[in-house]
């Protein structure tokens, strides 16, 4: 009678001969395209041996992102929401208003410190000065105008803003009031310089009624710097891609209280995370291809554009506090070279193409 243990043996050994090969055949450790297991079956070892001989340097996972990378917007104050004024998909320039927090309160604190910057500077201009003490006044009166003549053009396109919702103005409207906005802040930049070139030429002390203006003017500006901070602006040109706000909801400053996420999406790139075993094969500009299950059996084609300086924790996979076992990464940034319908926030697989000299040339980055 056969000993039962020797009778298994031969069993046990196929059956793990088989699982090594379909795990190879799904997808091989380094990203390695699957191999028809017909022509192998018959000789696992052979099988093992040609998925070895890999297409691909190297493989890791992605996110894909804007040109540029993502904007999150929060809020810079805490306040209720009055008015949302972009919508998702949404093109929109530097400097246009998304959200209107409540600010009643600040623009009768605005109103005040105005009127009294009015009456301080009628009690100064009483007072006759000559020489580089005018020269110095002249230059400080035309910059706080210059400021006061931006803030209430930006306050003019934030009406046009509002009436464009409302359905009462054009994209035409907007970009009049756009211009001259964009007018009114080179105008403030240019005697800004002016005043700063004209106080270092100008060593005069201030006199008792100009340190009160001055004084009335620095509490007007600090009020137009809170009302300022009740409007969520566009940090910069881009697409709305997602919008977290609602008319009525209180919000306050937080890195996670995201309400505005912005990407210039006219081109993508991708994100990736390779180990550090896998560094000596990479350098930039190397081909790759990348791939995702919302689109089987497609290739998108880019290159290695640059790389991280350092290892790093990992951001695609890691969740919760960083633990003792996680393993630093080194971030790829891989520019898509076409138009593709990926979509920013897709997790892809990205995989390298080996190059011929990859073992033997250091990594640049730009």
């Amino acid at each position: 009678m056969l000993n039962r243990e020797s009778a298994l043996a031969p069993l046990f050994a196929a059956a793990a001969v088989a699982v090594a090969i379909a795990i190879f055949a799904t997808r091989g450790s380094n990203g390695m395209r699957p191999v028809d297991l017909s022509s192998h079956a018959p000789n696992g070892v052979a099988a093992v041996a040609a998925l070895a001989k890999s297409s691909w340097a190297l493989s890791a996972p992605g996110r894909v992102e804007p040109k540029g990378g993502e904007i999150r917007v929060s809020p810079q104050s805490v306040g209720r929401i009055v008015q949302v004024l972009a919508s998702l998909n949404q093109k929109v320039t530097a400097g246009d208003l998304l959200i209107k927090l409540e600010d009643s309160e600040i623009e009768a604190r605005l109103a005040a410190a105005d009127a009294e910057a009015s009456v301080r500077r009628r009690d100064r201009d009483q007072e006759n000065v000559a020489g580089p003490a005018r020269d110095r006044r002249t230059a400080e009166d035309a910059a706080f105008s210059a400021e006061r003549l931006f803030s209430l053009n930006r306050a003019e396109l934030d009406r046009w803003f509002e009436a464009r919702k409302a359905g009462l103005a054009s994209d035409a409207d907007l970009t009049k009031a756009r211009e001259t906005v964009v007018k009114a802040r080179e105008a403030m930049e240019t005697t800004r310089m002016a005043l700063r070139r004209s106080l270092a030429d100008t060593q005069v002390a201030q006199t008792r009624l100009e340190a009160a203006l001055s004084a009335a003017r620095a509490e007007l500006s600090m009020a137009d710097a809170a009302s300022e901070r009740a409007r969520i602006r566009a940090p910069q040109d881009g697409t709305v891609l997602q919008l977290n706000a609602t008319v009525g909801e209180s919000v306050a400053p937080s890195p996670e209280n995201v309400m505005v996420v912005l990407g210039d999406v006219s081109s993508l790139r991708v994100k990736a995370e390779i180990e550090e075993r896998d560094i000596g094969k990479i350098r930039q500009g190397q081909v790759v291809v990348v791939r995702s299950d919302a689109f089987p059996g497609r290739d998108f084609a880019g290159k290695v554009a640059s790389f991280a300086q350092a290892l790093a924790p990992s951001r695609l996979g890691q969740k919760g506090p960083r633990k003792l076992s996680d393993v630093d990464v080194l971030e790829l940034t891989i520019d898509l070279t076409a138009a593709t319908p990926l979509l920013p926030g897709m997790r892809v697989d990205v995989f390298v193409k080996p190059e011929a000299n990859s073992g033997q040339s250091e990594v640049k980055s730009n």
